[in-house]
C-alpha cells in the first residue's frame, strides 16, 4: 500500500515537471530601430561658381542656403533619403586678421551652443593634401548638429559646415547614418580646393 502511494506520488512530480517544461521562457526582446539602406559611396565635383571647390556625394542635392542672413556663397547639401543637410558657409575676410579671429571664434561659439545637451564635444585636426588645417568638432548626445568643422588658409577664405538632421528620429537610431555622412565630410574636406588657386 505504501510502495503504491509512493508510486502515485513520484508520477504526480514526474508530471507536473513535464508540463512546467513546456511552458516557453519569457525572454526580453532588444530594442529595434528601422532599417536604414546605405548606398555605396559616389561623388561627384561641385559644378556651381564659388571661392571653393569640392567633391560631395552624388545623393546629395546642392541647394543655395534660403535663410534670411544667407550670403551669396552659403550652400546647402541636402540628403533627401536621410532628410538631412550638411549647411556650408564661406567667408572673405581679405587678410584682416581681426575678422579672421571674429571667424573663428564665431564657429566655436555656434558649436558650443550644444553644450547644453551635448555630453561629450571631441575636436581634431585634419591636414588636408592641400596644406589646409581643418578644424572637425565631434558632438555626442542628444543634439541638433552631431559634426561641425571649419576650415581656413588663414589668410583670405573661411569655410564652415554643420551636419544637421531634420527628423525627430533619435541619434542612436541614426549612428549609421551619422557616420556615413561623416565620411562624406571627410571626403570633402580632402578634395577641397579655393578656386583662386586651381591652376588653369
Amino acid at each position: 500500500m505504501k510502495k503504491n502511494k509512493l508510486f502515485s506520488l513520484i508520477a504526480v512530480l514526474v508530471a507536473m515537471a513535464g508540463f512546467s517544461a513546456c511552458e516557453p521562457e519569457y525572454t526580453p526582446k532588444p530594442k529595434g530601430y528601422n532599417r536604414i539602406d546605405l548606398p555605396p559611396a559616389k561623388y561627384t565635383v561641385l559644378s556651381q561658381p564659388h571661392p571653393y571647390v569640392f567633391e560631395h556625394s552624388v545623393y546629395a542635392k546642392v541647394l543655395k542656403d534660403s535663410s534670411r542672413i544667407a550670403e551669396p556663397h552659403w550652400i546647402d547639401l541636402y540628403y533627401p533619403q536621410f532628410d538631412a543637410n550638411i549647411q556650408l558657409t564661406y567667408k572673405d575676410f581679405n587678410q584682416d586678421p581681426k575678422k579672421f579671429n571674429e571667424l573663428v571664434e564665431d564657429a566655436r561659439r555656434l558649436t558650443s551652443r550644444h553644450q547644453i545637451k551635448a555630453y561629450a564635444i571631441e575636436e581634431s585636426q585634419i591636414k588636408t593634401p592641400t596644406g589646409i588645417t581643418a578644424s572637425v568638432f565631434e558632438l555626442e548626445g542628444e543634439v541638433p548638429s552631431q559634426f561641425q568643422f571649419y576650415l581656413t588658409d588663414s589668410t583670405k577664405h573661411f569655410f564652415r559646415g554643420a551636419l544637421y538632421f531634420r527628423t525627430a528620429t533619435a541619434n542612436d537610431s541614426l549612428a549609421p547614418v551619422i557616420e556615413y555622412i561623416k565620411k562624406d565630410v571627410v571626403h570633402l574636406l580632402n578634395t577641397l580646393h579655393w578656386s583662386d588657386q586651381i591652376k588653369k
